[in-house]
């Protein structure tokens, strides 16, 4: 991978919390919200979600519908040629798209490896008898999840938490059933559980990070520093290190 001259690297889950900023909408934010983009040798900007390709990146920090905005409109385009010194590169068509599957595929191994370490729990019963002795430390359901055995689920880590009247609840994935069954190697998952806090942050900035992609959260400052629809505007670029 080919990067710009401002940025160094280094591991994705070590750095989340230094700062960067998007080149497309001037947010900053920390590192673990954003998205790492790199060029690869021969040109092609390709999403680098776990920010290990050697050399220097720009960061994103839009949702999907504000990057194909970006991206048809050529403000991608000229943001990345200030960030990269007006080196040579190409912006596949499906960028976004593999951007979605990188953060999915990152979120979905991050869970393997936690299922692997005997932190992740599966099966209802497991994740009841769990959440009742106090032992759970984030729990989820899958998209098409039965809204009672949901129900049921959230009300066992209230009980287990103390937090009984708080409102605590499982996040419902962006990942259906079968997806996470493929994913982990297991029939029928539904819910899951993790027993480790540690475990579930990591967790928490892999989900963060997808669902804002996809648009389904808001960060705080984005109400502040949205899309600039001013095509005359230039885009504000990363000048960062770490």
């Amino acid at each position: 991978m080919r990067n710009p001259h401002n940025e160094r690297v280094s591991s994705d889950i070590d750095g989340t919390l230094a700062e960067r900023t998007c080149i497309l909408s001037g947010r900053k934010a920390v590192r673990g919200e954003f998205i790492r983009l790199a060029i690869s040798p021969d040109g092609l900007v390709l999403p680098d979600v776990h920010a290990r390709a050697p050399g220097r990146g720009a960061w994103i920090g839009v949702s999907r519908q504000d990057l194909e905005i970006a991206v048809s409109k050529g403000k991608l385009k000229g943001a990345l040629a200030r960030a990269y010194k007006g080196a040579p590169l190409s912006i596949p068509e499906d960028l976004a798209d593999r951007i979605e599957a990188a953060l999915v595929r990152a979120l979905t191994d991050r869970l393997g490896l936690e299922l692997k370490s005997g932190r992740l729990l599966m099966g209802s019963d497991r994740i009841a008898q769990n959440a009742r002795e106090g032992r759970v430390e984030w729990l989820a359901h899958a998209a098409d999840a039965r809204e009672d055995g949901s129900r049921k689920l959230d009300q066992a880590w209230r009980v287990g938490s103390d937090a009984e009247g708080s409102g605590l609840r499982g996040v419902t994935l962006p990942l259906d059933r079968e997806t996470l069954s493929v994913a982990l190697g297991r029939d029928n998952v539904v819910h899951l559980a993790l027993n480790d806090r540690g475990s579930a942050q990591r967790v928490e900035t892999l989900l963060t990070r997808l669902l804002h992609f996809q648009g389904q959260v808001t960060s705080r400052n984005d109400g502040e520093t949205g899309m600039d629809d001013n095509d005359g505007a230039a885009p504000a670029v990363s000048v960062t290190t770490n």
